[in-house]
């Protein structure tokens, strides 16, 4: 079956998808229902009825697929490597890829939807479930590559404040080459 073949997705996986693309790019507050709508080549009706508190479910919805997505990268990465640090590198490669397709624009998905949004304990306390899931993904990889507790969340940790500040970093330079230089950071620490 060939990618045009492929049925079209759900409306409410073309709305999640479609939430975490606008999101990652203009933020919460840059992209209007109508936005959202159109890009997900959705109905009117369909937002409010898979997310029946509109837009802030939507935005809650497309950080927890990104999440998601993000996981199944990190395994992917991780999985085939022989120490924490190779498959940082191979992660980080990945990510580099990942910001040249986007045009060099694009900023995290969970924080575009989550912090751009609506100051608000929800949103927060989401964000916060979900990198702390990315954190214990990255320590529990440190510790089966033997390192101690203690060192794994500390490794896991700086994985990810290296890994958002270097997002950062990229978008403002306008360049993967400061993705790809987070292992040799990483392994000055």
């Amino acid at each position: 079956m060939s990618r045009s073949d492929t049925p079209p997705l759900p409306t409410k996986d073309r709305l999640i998808r479609s939430a975490a693309h606008l999101f990652r790019r203009h933020g919460y507050n840059g992209v209007g229902l109508n936005d959202l709508l159109d890009q997900a080549s959705a109905p009117k009706g369909s937002l409010y009825h898979h997310f029946p508190n509109g837009k802030s479910d939507l935005a809650i919805a497309a950080a927890t697929w990104a999440s998601d997505e993000m996981l199944r990268l990190m395994a992917a990465s991780f999985s085939p490597a022989d120490s924490f640090e190779a498959g940082l590198t191979t992660l980080c490669h990945k990510l580099a890829k990942l910001f040249d397709l986007s045009g060099m624009a694009d900023g995290c998905p969970v924080s575009g939807a989550l912090f751009d949004g609506p100051n608000n304990d929800l949103f927060r306390n989401t964000a916060d479930h979900i990198f702390e899931g990315w954190i214990t993904e990255a320590e529990h990889v440190a510790r089966g590559f033997g390192a101690p507790p203690d060192q794994a969340r500390r490794d896991a940790e700086l994985f990810f404040m290296l890994l958002q500040g270097g997002w950062t970093l990229a978008r403002a330079r306008g360049s993967s080459d400061v993705l790809r230089e987070l292992p040799n950071q990483f392994s000055r620490s």
